[in-house]
């Protein structure tokens, strides 16, 4: 990377250690060590509260000291996802970094863009002594992918800022200023294992090649989800046949959309040639139905050894019965911001667990409380009807859009002279910790930016190289015409 002209240099230099650092959320305890290290070897003052959020203070330029404080947010942690094919720790490896074009990405992997540039960008900020600022407050928090943890922990008087700038959006040029609130919810099944019968042939379906995405930001592009597609076709089959459900797996983050998903059934010997004519049936029906968003979509059946135990046939019924009728996609559309999608649910993940249970995670995105209760309740009341024990997440607070903010003015009008256009005005749907900051500490102005990511959450994700230069640009103006404290 680094014998690529890759501007700002400064930014790009820190992108790159931080790929050198496993950060998993929930794991980002390598992360965190760095960051204290930055902090001493640069003689700022740094905090770290109970639940490893860092914070570090930098001083007022010259001149500049009697501005609004400025504190930059970013999270540390990133979403870990590959290609099946890839071989990668994400608590040892290091990211690999590809410029293709105008585009960053990684080999195979997630990049940890979302929200390694927003972190790079700070330590950009920190230790450039020429830009011109008041005084600035460096949040970086924890474990904002699985579960906002580090917006949660976050205690009154860690922080002390008059402005927040978010630096956790995905599309240079737009400015948001709400975001939706959301909710995990659960379901459970304990299964008894039977026998599986002799002359049974056992085989592993897989599907593979789907985009998946952001379960916020990319839910409306009508994406396949692997979990529905997989069921689609054991539901056929168990009609069918006398079908054993051996294993099924599918999906990993809550709030990504499931791309890959797999089971091994077994029928009948006789049976397993008709299977492979279904099979590729099927796969013509959902090349019909997705080729023009998921060209790459696979469906595979191989042969494996027989397996000696299986589902009972009524919780297999029942765990192909939920995920049929269990809602998946956008709700609904807001009626108040043209394009905005109001409410959604993503069915993420189907697991095998120890001791027989098999999960099955879901998240409920709205940026109305009402109608994320709403859809919450709906699919609280799918897993009822097939027999799961149900739990929820504790949720986490939408962002309400404050039209009139001053920052918001600011920044626009930033943008306007630095760009000869208008900045886009937004809402967003995914989750964003806005919500809880602004429940944590009522009086802040915020907004939230950032350079161009595409398809974050997935192994296709990339980064566009000339927007981060714009985006700098951008924060630094910003920064430099902060207004004077009231």
């Amino acid at each position: 990377m680094s014998k690529i002209d890759l501007k700002p240099a400064e930014v790009f230099h820190y992108f790159n250690e931080i790929c050198q650092v496993p950060r998993p959320s929930k794991r980002e305890e390598q992360m965190i060590a760095y960051l204290k290290a930055f902090g001493k070897k640069h003689g700022l003052d740094t905090s770290v509260d109970e639940a490893g959020n860092v914070l570090m203070r930098k001083p007022a330029s010259k001149g500049m000291e009697n501005r609004k404080t400025v504190v930059l947010q970013s999270h540390i942690d990133m979403v870990c996802e590959k290609n099946s094919d890839v071989i990668h720790d994400f608590l040892k490896d290091p990211i690999e970094t590809v410029v293709d074009g105008e585009w960053m990405r990684a080999k195979g992997t997630t990049l940890g863009a979302d929200n390694g540039i927003g972190v790079a960008t700070e330590l950009a900020i920190l230790t450039d002594d020429t830009l011109r600022h008041g005084p600035i407050e460096c949040l970086f928090t924890v474990d904002e992918e699985t579960g906002l943890t580090g917006a949660f922990a976050l205690k009154e008087g860690f922080i002390n800022g008059d402005i927040l700038l978010n630096l956790d959006s995905e599309d240079e040029g737009e400015l948001f200023i709400g975001c939706a609130g959301g909710v995990d919810s659960v379901g459970e099944l304990i299964y008894n294992k039977v026998e599986v019968p002799a002359g049974y042939f056992c085989c592993d379906i897989r599907v593979k090649g789907l985009k998946g995405g952001h379960s916020g930001g990319d839910i409306h592009l009508g994406r396949g989800n692997a979990n529905k597609i997989l069921n689609r076709f054991l539901t056929r089959t168990f009609q069918k046949y006398d079908m054993y459900l051996c294993l099924i797996d599918g999906g990993n983050l809550r709030n990504a959309i499931a791309r890959e998903a797999h089971a091994v059934i077994a029928i009948p010997d006789d049976k397993k040639h008709d299977l492979r004519a279904d099979l590729n049936l099927f796969a013509a029906d959902m090349d019909n139905e997705y080729g023009a968003i998921e060209p790459d979509l696979t469906l595979v059946l191989e042969s494996e050894n027989l397996h000696k135990e299986a589902l009972d046939k009524d919780t297999t019924k029942r765990l192909l019965q939920i995920l049929f009728a269990m809602p998946h996609g956008v709700h609904a559309m807001s009626h108040d911001i043209p394009g905005l999608v109001e409410t959604s649910t993503n069915l993420a993940s189907v697991k095998m667990l120890p001791d027989n249970v098999i999960r099955i995670a879901t998240s409920q995105r709205s940026s109305i409380t009402s109608a994320k209760t709403e859809i919450a309740e709906m699919v609280r009341t799918v897993f009822v009807m097939g027999g799961a024990k149900v739990s929820f997440g504790d949720g986490y607070p939408g962002w309400k859009p404050n039209p009139h903010s001053e920052i918001l003015e600011i920044a626009a009008a930033s943008y306007r002279r630095l760009f000869g256009k208008e900045a886009q005005v937004k809402a967003i749907h995914a989750g964003l910790e806005c919500g809880l900051f602004l429940d944590k500490y009522p009086s802040l102005d915020m907004i939230s930016f950032g350079p161009t990511l595409r398809d974050v959450h997935s192994p296709d994700e990339r980064m566009h190289i000339p927007s981060v230069e714009k985006f700098w640009l951008h924060l630094v103006d910003i920064l430099e015409n902060v207004p004077v404290k009231g």
